[in-house]
C-alpha cells in the first residue's frame, strides 16, 4: 500500500486559496458569456450576465441565506465523480420567466413572498440545463467533463451535496433584463476543485504571447488570397409594394443618374467606395475615387430628413 502524500493532505486540510487559482476567475468570466450567449436566442429582450463575487465558505452558510427564496440545480458529473450546485435567487426566475413570455418591463416586478409555480420552475430547470452547458464549456479550459441536472430543489435542505461543514467555493454572478434582475450561484465543492490544484494555478488562456512573423506573413498572404464579391451601385430607387406589383415585362425605369454620376462599390452590402464610371476596350469601368466615411454617409442621411 503507498505512503500517503502528506504535502497534499495538509494542502487539503488547509482549504482552497483562491489567490492560488486565478484560472478560477476566467472560468467563471467565461461562464457569464456563455450563459447571456445560450439564452439569448430564446430570449426578445437583451440579457446580460456579469461575475459578482467569488468566496470560499462553509457549505451549508453558503446556502442558508437563499432558504425558501430560490431554486437549485444538482448537477452530477461523472468525469469528477462529485455533485455542483446551480442556484438561482427569486428575482432570477421571475425576471427569466418575463423576458422568456415576452414582457416589456412595464409591470411592476413580483415581490409577494409565494411559491414557486409549476411554469415558474419549468423555466427554471430549462435555464438550469442551458447553465449546465455553459459550464462543460467554460470549464473545458481545464477539464473536460459532463454535467447532468439529477433534480432541482426549492428547500436548501435538500439540496445539500456533502456535510453542511465542507469547505466551497461560491461564485455569484448578476443578472439584468427589463430593468430588474437576479442572482445565480454556483458552488463547487473544495473535494472537486483539489484534482485541479495545479491547472487551476496556472492562467491558460489559449494564446499565445509570442508571434512567428513567418506564420504572421502566410497568413497575411492567404487572406489576401481571399475572393471578394463587388457590386457597383449606380442608382438606388424606393418603391411601394404596389408599384413593384404593378411592373410589367419591357417597362423602362427611369433614373436620375447621369454619365457623370458617382456609383457606390459594395461589398457584402457594405458600402467601401464612391467610384467613376467610364469606358475601356468596349467595357464598363471603374476608378476608385473616394474612400466611404460610413459615419459621415449615416449623418447626412439622418439630417436630409
Amino acid at each position: 500500500m503507498p505512503a500517503p502524500d502528506v504535502r497534499k493532505s495538509l494542502l487539503d486540510g488547509g482549504g482552497l486559496s483562491l489567490d492560488r487559482m486565478p484560472m478560477l476567475s476566467i472560468i467563471f468570466d467565461r461562464l457569464a458569456t456563455a450563459c447571456a450567449d445560450n439564452l439569448k436566442h430564446l430570449a426578445v429582450s437583451p440579457i446580460f450576465y456579469s461575475l459578482s463575487s467569488v468566496e470560499t465558505e462553509a457549505f451549508g452558510d453558503l446556502l442558508e441565506p437563499y432558504e425558501a427564496n430560490a431554486v437549485a440545480g444538482i448537477f452530477y458529473s461523472p468525469q469528477w465523480d462529485s455533485h455542483i450546485l446551480v442556484g438561482l435567487d427569486r428575482d432570477f426566475v421571475f425576471t427569466m420567466v418575463e423576458v422568456l413570455l415576452g414582457a416589456d418591463g412595464s409591470e411592476p416586478p413580483v415581490e409577494d413572498a409565494r411559491n414557486f409555480s409549476s411554469i415558474e420552475l419549468r423555466v427554471a430547470q430549462m435555464t438550469l440545463e442551458q447553465i449546465g452547458k455553459a459550464l462543460e464549456s467554460s470549464f473545458a479550459l481545464v477539464s473536460q467533463t459532463t454535467l447532468k441536472l439529477e433534480r432541482t430543489e426549492t428547500r436548501m435542505d435538500f439540496a445539500i451535496i456533502g456535510r453542511r461543514s465542507n469547505k466551497a467555493v461560491a461564485a455569484k454572478f448578476l443578472l439584468q433584463a427589463l430593468n430588474r434582475g437576479g442572482e445565480m450561484f454556483l458552488i463547487i465543492p473544495q473535494s472537486v476543485l483539489n484534482p485541479m490544484r495545479q491547472s487551476l494555478s496556472k492562467v491558460l488562456t489559449g494564446e499565445s504571447t509570442v508571434r512567428d512573423p513567418r506564420w504572421e506573413r502566410q497568413i497575411a498572404a492567404e487572406v489576401k488570397k481571399t475572393e471578394v464579391t463587388l457590386r457597383a451601385v449606380l442608382e438606388e430607387r424606393t418603391l411601394t409594394l404596389g408599384e413593384i406589383a404593378d411592373l410589367k415585362i419591357g417597362q423602362v425605369l427611369p433614373l436620375d443618374a447621369t454619365p457623370k454620376s458617382r456609383v457606390k462599390l459594395e461589398g457584402k452590402d457594405q458600402p467601401l467606395f464612391w467610384c467613376e464610371i467610364g469606358q475601356a476596350n468596349g467595357a464598363y469601368v471603374l476608378r476608385v475615387d473616394e474612400v466611404i466615411n460610413q459615419e459621415k454617409e449615416f449623418m447626412d442621411a439622418v439630417l436630409a430628413r
